[in-house]
């Protein structure tokens, strides 16, 4: 999430990556799908309140960026929710 608001994508992010909302909510592309780390129970929490949830949805505060994830292909939903709003 960081490195996608530092570059200027249009992400709120708005807890910060604390796993306290779903602003951060990315799909990510099927080729990387099982390449990632599985989401944790609260996360999987938080995926259950988004908008357009599929079957590859993550927030992406929680993706930890490594050399293996070089290439990471990310798609943003066309809307998210913010229940802290």
């Amino acid at each position: 999430m960081d490195i996608a608001v530092r570059h200027g994508i249009d992400m709120e992010g708005a807890c910060e990556g604390n796993l306290a909302c779903s602003t951060c909510h990315v799909i990510v592309d099927p080729d990387w799908d099982g390449k990632i780390p599985a989401p944790v129970e609260d996360e999987e929490d938080m995926l259950d309140l988004v908008f357009g949830l599929k079957r590859t949805s993550r927030l992406c505060c929680q993706i930890i960026m490594t050399p293996d994830l070089d290439g990471l292909t990310l798609r943003l939903p066309g809307e998210s929710r913010n229940l802290l709003d």
